[in-house]
């Protein structure tokens, strides 16, 4: 199989296609990864200058430099060093080709399409058994380059928040940043909601109306109020994080459901199993409810 199975050229400032490689691959993953670079050809204006983006078999590695957007899908067999030594090989060949002027002068998609040419050799010399003449040299400074400063791995979540501020996906709220649009809300995701509030609800009243007897004559019951007051807290955060987007919202949805499970697991004879079963539940589908809902696509987006 192939290491480079695709090559994309574009331009910095608006994602012009600038010229492809042309292929005949059918492959599911490599026509995935074509979706993202033709997303991410969008937003390149707020991804870092390199970097890359892995996959289950196949990566995407960029580079933007001079107005101009390398980009590449590569097999994970392919070192690092080589993927940015033929997008390096790639800008210099484009650069030999054509001049600033005429990139920013296209007006229309592809219009280097010629190029297709050269990018074929370049695959088909890095795709070679001992990558073509001359590389190790040119392998050697990448590796040396990649060391000084090494390209930035991005995720698939970091580039759909990308896509979505570049095309216009954002609101700006009264004295805070830039907010991103979801998708919109379920009638699950009502439900979840609900039975949140109810969750926080109960887990507040028990909570004061334990703190009576507490400060009275057991404080050996302080913990289970902290317990109760503690999901309390969570049940809000979860039905914030399903409401508003949020950095790192994988890690804090699932730290939320772990500690919830803590505090109903400690709970266990204030509790009976139903009341348990019933909170955990309800924590379950929240959690599940907050990972599912993604970041607006473009074409659903009907205030655009």
């Amino acid at each position: 199989m192939p290491m480079i199975l695709f090559a994309f050229v574009v331009r910095v400032r608006d994602g012009l296609p600038l010229s492809a490689s042309t292929d005949f691959a059918h492959n599911r993953e490599l026509q995935e990864r074509k979706q993202q670079l033709r997303k991410m050809s969008k937003a390149l204006g707020r991804l870092p200058e390199r970097g890359s983006v892995r996959g289950q078999d196949l990566n995407i590695y960029f580079v933007c430099t001079e107005g101009v957007s390398y980009m590449a899908v590569c097999h994970r067999g392919l070192s690092v060093a080589k993927a940015f030594c033929f997008l390096e090989d790639l800008c210099w060949a484009f650069k030999a080709c054509f001049d600033s002027t005429a990139v920013s002068l296209a007006a229309r998609p592809y219009p280097f399409l010629e190029f297709d040419g050269t990018i074929q050799k370049l695959k088909q010399q890095y795709n070679k058994v001992g990558g073509g003449p001359a590389l190790e040299i040119t392998l050697a400074e990448v590796q040396e380059d990649l060391k000084r400063q090494p390209p930035k791995a991005l995720t698939l979540e970091e580039l759909e928040l990308s896509n979505g501020l570049a095309n216009g996906h954002v609101e700006q709220g009264p004295g805070s940043g830039q907010t991103v649009r979801l998708e919109a809300v379920t009638p699950a995701g009502i439900l979840s909601l609900v039975l949140n509030i109810m969750c926080a609800s109960l887990n507040l009243i028990r909570g004061v109306h334990l703190i009576e007897y507490t400060f009275q004559d057991d404080y050996d019951a302080l913990w289970s109020v902290v317990a109760f007051l503690l999901g309390f807290v969570c049940c809000l955060f979860q039905c914030h994080l399903y409401l508003s987007h949020s950095s790192r919202k994988r890690f804090k949805s699932v730290s939320l459901l772990g500690v919830l499970l803590l505090c109903n697991l400690y709970l266990f004879g204030l509790r009976n199993a139903w009341q348990l079963l019933f909170h955990t539940s309800v924590a379950c589908l929240s959690t599940g409810l907050i990972l599912s809902r993604k970041v607006l696509d473009r074409s659903n987006d009907c205030g655009v």
